[in-house]
């Protein structure tokens, strides 16, 4: 690697501190100052970067945003299933209880692999709802409804 040689006027105040630097850490005055330039220079590089890095962070936080708003969705929709079936379920007598648990059974494990199935095709109705409100200009595949379709799906098999 050639190098070239400069001469160089500065301050007497940092003429000092870099003789002590030089000096303290054993280094030449000349590794000193190439370090300061190379570390000056790429200030333009690492502007590149850090803008780089905001743009992946505002995308992230979008993503963040929509999870939250379908988690919101999801949420409130189960309460309210929840509380409907409560309000409006009767008690039953003790002897129809085993039948029912039965039936219970046999239709949660119908409603694991009908949800599984609905994910596995990568469709989601609470994006399906919010699209109708709020097209997404950027659909992509969904990773994280495969995983959970597998999930539910071997969820199902072990309950049975």
């Amino acid at each position: 690697m050639s190098q070239y040689r400069l001469n160089l006027f500065i301050q007497p105040e940092h003429a000092r501190r870099l003789d002590e630097l030089a000096a303290r850490k054993g280094v030449s005055k000349s590794s000193i100052v190439a370090a300061a330039l190379a570390a000056w220079l790429a200030a333009d590089t690492d502007h590149q970067r850090e803008t780089a890095m905001a743009r992946r962070l505002d995308r992230l936080s979008r993503q963040i945003e929509r999870l939250e708003r379908d988690q919101t969705i999801g949420i409130e929709t189960l309460t309210l299933f929840v509380r409907y079936t409560l309000t409006v379920s009767t008690p039953l007598p003790e002897a129809h209880q085993e039948a029912a648990r039965a039936q219970g059974k046999a239709r949660f494990e119908q409603f694991v692999e009908q949800l599984g199935r609905h994910l596995l095709r990568g469709r989601s109705l609470v994006r399906d709802v919010a699209r109708e409100f709020e097209p997404d200009e950027n659909p992509q595949g969904n990773k994280a409804a495969d995983t959970a379709a597998a999930d539910l799906m071997s969820a199902s098999e072990r309950t049975s």
